[in-house]
């Protein structure tokens, strides 16, 4: 799947299947690990939580298009899908540790990833499928999402900067191919990072329109990965809270409030080019295989659910800068109406957050919904599972962070409790190319 944003790429859905069906075959490599890669893909799916489905349909769909309900979303171009993608319902995002020295290994890994990706994708089973094999072995896929259509899923590879340098070693021969732009974030203020959920060597962020479909593609992936991966976090996601399609309603928080109104748009070809895709001439030398590809900060965002259900509302809209019932920023009657930032609160989230507050800076924002039960006071664990993707964290998500972080007034009712940063990179072109491919050549 790739972001094909007004651009003409291959629409390739999927790739051969691993080996041959039914009868007679031999197992495949992946039905001989056992038992042990599906008590793997389970966990993944407990640290996750619930579930709900996907499989077939082969309408393709371009990745920068509106949502068509079951269509597929083409995984190859130039670009990763699940970007400037039209925004799906529900998410699960997972960060892996990769836990084998072997680069040789990992290489043969990223290639299997990219081959089971381009079929869950697509809408077809991973490998042989999950019936009709051997009966003394495990099935190559999970089966959960048997008879389910594609649902828009849309699977996004990423490389945190753990994968290059970790307690000083050089991993996988790699470190001096580091991009600059993967850098560690910094600490501000207010953070209360939980390190069990932060970081990772690698991460994908699954999309779609069912949430069963989205969780099948990481199980299934965890599972390949059995003996050289494992989970070191995941969250589930739901109700999309931005768009990239501008044209339709914009989500709300779980707040209540309309945020991210003026969102890039994933047909917005200049605004991505400016300020999502990284460009030819970016990192020459050991950043130049990121051309084409884009930096993700994921940060889980808790709210303080039962603070804010108390706050009057004057005081929610002066938070956020626009009233709650429309969406229109403070003195407006429209909520796509330009804001006029100085009739805010100077601590208003909108007026801070604002590319005229801040030379022109702006994000593509995929941010989602959580709620994982209550803490052990009977408080919702709710809140925003923020997903940005930008040319360069440094310019992007860094500055914004820096002034909200210090002077936005939604600051009393949430707090960052997890934090990665990760450097995507470009899409998968044809049926033999491989995620990450450009950085090990």
């Amino acid at each position: 799947m790739a972001d094909k944003t007004d651009e003409a790429t291959e629409t390739a859905a999927g790739a051969p299947a691993d080996g041959q069906a039914a009868g007679g075959r031999a197992p495949s490599r992946r039905s001989l690990l056992g038992w042990g890669g599906a008590g793997l893909a389970l966990g993944a799916v407990a640290a996750g939580g619930t579930a709900a489905a996907l499989r077939a349909g082969n309408d393709v769909q371009p990745a920068g298009a509106d949502a068509t309900a079951g269509a597929a979303v083409a995984f190859h171009g130039p670009h990763q899908a699940g970007i400037a993608t039209a925004v799906q319902d529900r998410l699960h995002f997972a960060a892996f540790d990769v836990t084998t020295d072997d680069r040789d290994e990992l290489i043969a890994l990223l290639k299997e990833w990219t081959k089971a990706a381009a079929r869950m994708t697509a809408g077809d089973a991973v490998g042989d499928g999950a019936v009709g094999g051997l009966a003394e072995a495990p099935p190559d896929d999970t089966g959960e999402a048997l008879g389910l259509p594609p649902s828009r899923l849309t699977l996004t590879f990423g490389i945190g900067p753990t994968l290059f340098e970790k307690d000083g070693k050089d991993r996988f021969g790699i470190k001096d191919r580091r991009p600059e732009a993967l850098i560690d974030l910094p600490q501000f203020p207010g953070d209360n990072l939980d390190k069990s959920r932060s970081g990772g060597d690698l991460c994908v962020q699954a999309c779609a329109d069912d949430p069963q479909v989205a969780v099948h593609a990481i199980r299934n992936l965890a599972r390949i990965g059995f003996g050289k991966i494992a989970i070191r976090w995941s969250q589930l996601g739901f109700g999309k809270t931005s768009s990239t399609t501008p044209d339709a309603q914009t989500p709300r928080n779980m707040m209540g409030f309309k945020d991210g109104t003026r969102n890039i748009a994933g047909t917005d070809t200049a605004a991505l080019d400016k300020h999502v895709w990284v460009g030819e001439g970016d990192e020459k030398g050991k950043g130049g295989w990121m051309a084409g590809g884009s930096y993700l900060v994921a940060r889980r965002i808790r709210m303080h659910i039962e603070t804010w259900d108390r706050t009057s509302l004057k005081e929610q809209e002066d938070i956020f800068g626009r009233n709650k019932g429309e969406g229109a920023p403070v003195g407006r009657k429209n909520e796509r109406d330009e804001p006029h930032l100085k009739s805010m609160l100077p601590t208003a989230h909108v007026r801070l957050a604002h590319p005229e507050s801040n030379g022109g800076i702006r994000i593509l924002r995929r941010g989602y919904s959580f709620t994982d039960g209550t803490d052990g006071l009977g408080r919702l664990d709710a809140g925003l599972f923020f997903l940005a993707y930008q040319r360069d964290v440094r310019h992007g998500f860094v500055p914004l962070q820096q002034k909200l972080s210090q002077n936005d007034a939604l600051n009393e009712y949430i707090q960052h409790v997890g934090s990665a940063v990760f450097a995507v990179p470009p899409g998968v072109r044809k049926a033999d190319d491989w995620w990450g491919r450009e950085l090990f050549a």
